[in-house]
């Protein structure tokens, strides 16, 4: 079974941004979306020509507007920095000029992981990597918003999607640590809260949305060693690896709230690819619904036994 989240044409005419759409999360958002028949710009600062610090070559965001092209979408790649205002607002203007209009706004940049000492407590940190990490989970994400809203909230529906790593529910009842990975992650949920309460005068609606456990390309091959192919090997490592999802799951989530007319009775929520499989009826793309944050608060992760029963 390989369900899709929307119909093929049910965004079509609609014009989207996903904000940091180089790989993982932000790449299968921008496909999905292109595969629901919109136009989607897609922007990161890895290019064929360009490798941002993350450093992973092999993932452009020409590669990622190749394949909401394939997808049956409109993808245009835009080199941006989202830490610089005038990169951001020349962008905006882009949109505005070649379409007049824009309907979805994703905002999932990050690329923060390497500047986060995941074992040092708050005062151990480095200080200097601790609010690089900051500035790319929570400044990037001010930044876009500050320039994009203003054409977003021209016309009524418009979309904004937060994305980040956790529920407001489990973020807020668990320490995500270390840190300043704690306070990247949590931002995002409260900036929806503000930003739902802005735009919701003008018709528009402002969401956070979570993958689960996700397996991303840096995932894969670099934290567990494995291919997408043979990804159930990495529960060697971790048993709970079991509850993990693809990045079109999340990507399947998006285009389902960004298809559905009755999408503003979101507004300020705080929603998880898992979740919205119940509510819509999508899988990930072996057929299965991954719950994981459900898992995560109902199972033992310091357990070595691994039941994903009821929960995929």
């Amino acid at each position: 079974m390989d369900n899709t989240s929307a119909l093929p044409h049910a965004l079509t005419g609609k014009i989207a941004l996903v904000a940091g759409a180089t790989r993982g999360a932000g790449r299968a958002m921008a496909v999905e979306l292109g595969r629901a028949g919109a136009t989607v710009y897609v922007t990161g600062r890895t290019t064929r020509e360009h490798t941002s610090e993350v450093g992973r070559a092999t993932e452009t965001i020409e590669e990622t507007a190749e394949l909401v092209d394939a997808a049956g979408g409109k993808g245009i790649a835009v080199p941006t920095d989202h830490l610089e205002p005038e990169q951001v607002e020349a962008l905006v203007e882009r949109i505005d000029r070649e379409q007049g209009r824009l309907d979805i706004l994703v905002n999932d940049i990050w690329g923060g992981d390497g500047y986060v000492d995941w074992d040092k407590k708050m005062w151990e940190h480095d200080l200097d990597k601790g609010m690089r990490a900051l500035r790319l989970g929570v400044e990037t994400h001010i930044i876009t918003s500050r320039y994009a809203l203003p054409l977003l909230i021209r016309n009524p529906g418009g979309l904004v999607v937060e994305v980040t790593d956790g529920t407001a529910e489990y973020n807020g009842s668990n320490y995500r640590k270390p840190f300043y990975y704690d306070l990247a992650k949590s931002a995002p949920l409260r900036m929806t809260r503000g930003l739902a309460e802005e735009v919701k005068e003008y018709g528009c609606t402002a969401l956070c949305l979570t993958p689960g456990w996700l397996r991303s390309e840096a995932m894969l091959d670099t934290h567990f060693k494995v291919t997408e192919e043979n990804w159930l090997d990495g529960r060697k490592q971790n048993p709970h690896f079991a509850i993990s999802e693809t990045p079109t799951f999340v990507g399947r989530a998006l285009a389902a709230l960004a298809s559905d007319p009755e999408v503003a009775r979101w507004n300020g929520k705080s929603l998880s690819s898992g979740g919205l499989a119940k509510e819509y009826g999508f899988t990930d793309v072996d057929g299965s619904a991954p719950d994981a944050w459900r898992y995560l608060t109902e199972v033992d992760q310091e357990s070595k036994t691994a039941d994903v029963t009821g929960y995929r």
